[in-house]
């Protein structure tokens, strides 16, 4: 009983809240729902009144709409009748609990004022004569099940330039008629399921992340932050983390800790976890560190959230690749036509984020080098030595497109700022895009081809470009494009083409959507697979939306 009443005064710990708000026991049964609804409607003006705050520990989302709703019914209960949560509110409850299994945290949905709440009704028959905690505990109940339409359909994610969706903002309709709904008998878990996106990807994620939870060890553990901006607040997070896993001795203080010490525990972790000994902190050091069961969750909740960022269906046919898994599929009417693998860009040229459509290709085609890559990689090496051109099967073009004669270049003189000529790649086997360009508009001037380097798909890690796609399965592109048109532009003639070394431009077949997206785990082959954050996204959104989530 002590402890629940101590418990009882942190939940109610805000000094200047009204006393009826703290305490409202109800002697006559009968009386319950009065007292109830009386609480219901300080609560919510004292809520108005404190920017949407309930006490120190316990905020609002949906103030304002909670005010209408309960002001429109009289401030009656919506979850409990006197002394009792109606099935609704037990089924919210248990939601709220194992929300883990559709990437939500519970503690975004006042879990554990909710579970304090629901014990001491269970277990204290004076608590249960409390009006107060009753009207709390609806309030908190409505506005978790809005936050959870909300994070289900939209999820938590800014909406960004890549984003699909149009609806922005949800209206109170929304909100008011799937709480209606929810209300009916046994249909509470049917309309928030309703919420969420309708893509085999997120189904399999969501089925096999069930399986994952009930392995996986969830515990608090100090977060890395790498590359460190601050070397003595680093190596004190990586004592302590090193101290949470057993490599020093726990009734050690951080400040006792020496520079031998920690690098014998370095070592120690290293040796025990594949690492070379060298007791040096390593990208791959830090990286194994921080990618936790608890990380690994997060990583799965953003990428969740990222199929709400799509609309509700896609088109018919699409291409889609993803960037993590060097990975494409061809979409045709729900069925994968067929997969490839891909490089795409190195972590330092990165291949951007884009929605667009395959509108041509070429045979042959002849590159023409960025600028970025002229200055930074080639002009430097033909400086050394002329003969660079010739090894790189590259000419040099003025801006009236005539090729010049590179001997007769002052090459030492050029430079970012003075640089009037255009440097091209001859076609063929050895040119940089292979024999097969297909083109999308987008502003990063990127796209997706073959590749003279076609040994590189063998590799585990493909995030190795300049920020095109390079595509092994190029030939079954190529056909499926003009899949439709077979008069026109037979496969054999492209091949053709290709093997008599000869420039075309393939157009006026259907266009076809194309998405660079990108996913970091996805359910596959019965279990959950998780792909490497190449250029660091999912760590950035980790710490904007998720770094302080607590665990229970």
């Amino acid at each position: 009983m002590l402890v629940w009443v101590w418990q009882l005064g942190l939940l109610f710990s805000c000094k200047d809240q009204p006393k009826s708000l703290e305490k409202d026991i109800v002697k006559r049964p009968a009386k319950m729902e009065e007292h109830v609804s009386g609480d219901l409607k300080k609560m919510l003006q004292f809520a108005a009144d404190n920017h949407g705050k309930l006490n120190d520990s316990i905020s609002l989302n949906y103030g304002k709409l909670l005010d209408s709703l309960y002001g429109h019914g009289d401030y009656a209960p919506i979850w409990s009748d006197k002394d009792h949560w109606l099935a609704p509110a037990d089924s919210l409850y248990a939601f709220i609990e194992g929300s883990k299994s559709y990437g939500l945290f519970p503690s975004d949905y006042h879990f554990t004022s909710l579970a304090f709440t629901h014990r001491i009704m269970l277990e204290d028959s004076l608590a249960r004569k409390n009006a107060a905690l009753w009207a709390r505990a609806d309030l908190l109940l409505t506005d978790a099940f809005f936050t959870l339409v909300q994070n289900l359909k939209q999820g938590r994610l800014k909406y960004d330039s890549v984003t699909l969706r149009k609806d922005s903002v949800l209206s109170d309709t929304v909100y008011t008629r799937a709480l209606a709904s929810a209300l009916q008998p046994n249909n509470l878990v049917n309309v928030l399921q309703s919420m969420e996106p309708r893509y085999k990807g997120y189904d399999s994620l969501k089925t096999y992340l069930k399986g994952w939870l009930s392995t996986a060890h969830f515990r608090p553990l100090t977060w890395l932050d790498w590359p460190y901006k601050d070397s003595t607040v680093f190596y004190h997070s990586l004592a302590r983390r090193l101290q949470e896993v057993g490599y020093i001795d726990s009734t050690v203080t951080i400040s006792q800790i020496d520079t031998v010490s920690l690098v014998h525990a370095i070592k120690g972790y290293q040796r025990t976890n594949g690492l070379t000994p060298n007791g040096k902190v390593s990208d791959a050091m830090v990286n194994m560190m921080d990618n936790t069961d608890w990380e690994k969750f997060k990583r799965i909740a953003i990428t969740m959230d990222r199929y709400k960022l799509l609309p509700d269906t896609l088109p018919t046919t699409y291409v889609w690749v993803n960037l993590p898994s060097f990975s494409l599929k061809v979409i045709d009417s729900d069925t994968t036509v067929f997969e490839s693998k891909v490089i795409v860009g190195a972590p330092k040229t990165r291949t951007p984020l884009l929605s667009s459509e395959i509108s041509n290709y070429i045979t042959l085609p002849q590159w023409t080098v960025p600028n970025s890559i002229i200055f930074k990689e080639m002009l430097p090496q033909i400086k050394k030595n002329i003969d660079y051109l010739r090894k790189q099967n590259l000419i040099v073009v003025d801006d009236n497109d005539s090729v010049r004669d590179p001997q007769k270049i002052k090459w030492a003189r050029l430079s970012k700022t003075n640089f009037p000529f255009q440097l091209k790649q001859r076609e063929g086997d050895d040119n940089s895009l292979g024999v097969i360009k297909f083109n999308f508009r987008n502003k990063y001037d990127v796209y997706m081809h073959d590749t003279n380097v076609r040994w590189m798909f063998g590799k585990s890690f493909r995030a190795l470009s300049h920020g095109c796609v390079r595509l092994k399965e190029w030939q079954k592109m190529a056909d499926f494009l003009i899949r439709n048109d077979t008069v026109k532009y037979h496969p054999d003639s492209v091949r053709a083409w290709i093997a008599r070394k000869e420039k075309h431009t393939i157009y006026g077949f259907a266009r076809v959507p194309i998405f660079l997206r990108y996913f970091t785990c996805e359910g596959k082959k019965g279990k959950l697979v998780f792909y490497e954050d190449i250029y660091g996204e999912d760590r950035t959104l980790r710490d904007r939306y998720f770094a302080d989530k607590p665990i229970y």
